[in-house]
């Protein structure tokens, strides 16, 4: 039996609590190399809901995992349908007061890096640069038989084509672009192969159950190496992937800051988690240290 990987997790009861002080943030922001780790809390302002915080999408849906995509050739039609549909409104969301602050601190020199989670491209968006997309990119598609990347729009452009008239109502968007739809809704959708060899396609994204390519992973654990502390921004730190960088920042005796409504798996090795919403608190941290944060526009398409 496959093993399904580890989507939630519970807080014991010894954590440390939640403050509304945001003033070790703006120590350490105004100290400088701040190394930021990005989570989907951090979009959710830009019409893009989280995995697990409240109504998640994580309480009305499974994420498509590896395992299930590259073995099951109907569970990648299911996939290929609503992501398509997702990609429609996942592909209109903008950049939020939380994004545009990160770009901000990092054109003001305060931070050594970003790190995100998220897949949407929000940050560099928001004009941020040198962004690890630690789990990929949903705006590209990679073939898993020949290695081809190839731009999402361009595939988008071919599904549309193949499937004409595709446009039944979803239920939500999740995080990862996917769209709630039933079997039905999906009905006969055809998927398109690779146009180099004729391969299956994938959005070159990290699926629950697959494993960050180790280069990427070094890449960050240098980050951290470099960082004089680490800001984690929206990210309830269930998984691996990200935990990792909180766990080896603190073994090296750097702080670690939290900025997350709910309690995280990396609460034990922080200095503080900040329980406030990101948008407002990124901008009152910019406003104390007087950085200018851009205005944004229309924030959910």
């Amino acid at each position: 039996m496959r093993m399904r990987p580890t989507l939630s997790w519970t807080p014991p009861g010894d954590l440390p609590p939640g403050t509304t002080d945001l003033e070790p943030v703006v120590d350490a922001l105004g100290r400088g190399g701040v190394l930021v780790l990005s989570g989907a809390g951090l979009s959710t302002e830009s019409g893009i809901p989280d995995y697990r915080g409240e109504g998640g999408s994580l309480s009305r849906h499974t994420p498509m995992t590896y395992q299930d995509f590259t073995a099951d050739a109907l569970a990648r039609r299911r996939y290929w349908a609503r992501s398509h549909l997702g990609w429609r409104t996942f592909g209109r969301a903008r950049p939020n007061a939380g994004h545009r602050a990160v770009a901000a601190f990092g054109e003001h020199g305060l931070l050594s890096g970003v790190i995100t989670q998220n897949v949407d491209g929000l940050h560099q968006a928001a004009g941020s640069e040198g962004v690890v997309d630690l789990h990929g990119s949903l705006d590209r598609v990679v073939c898993l038989s020949c290695g081809d990347v190839s731009r999402r729009r361009d595939l988008a452009r071919r599904l549309e084509q193949a499937n004409p008239g595709f446009a039944p109502v979803a239920a939500g968007i999740n995080p990862d672009g996917d769209a709630d739809l039933t079997d039905e809704q999906v009905g006969d959708f055809r998927v398109v192969p690779c146009t180099v060899c004729g391969g299956v396609l994938k959005p070159d994204v990290v699926f629950f159950g697959e494993a960050v390519p180790p280069p990427r992973v070094e890449h960050c654990r240098r980050l951290v190496r470099e960082a004089a502390s680490l800001l984690v921004l929206g990210s309830s730190l269930t998984v691996m992937s990200g935990l990792r960088f909180v766990r080896q920042a603190a073994g090296a005796g750097k702080p670690v800051l939290i900025v997350n409504q709910d309690p995280t798996r990396g609460d034990g090795h922080a200095l503080a988690r900040v329980a406030l919403p990101l948008g407002s608190a990124l901008t009152t941290v910019a406003g104390r240290l007087n950085v200018p944060v851009a205005p944004g526009t229309a924030e959910a398409g």
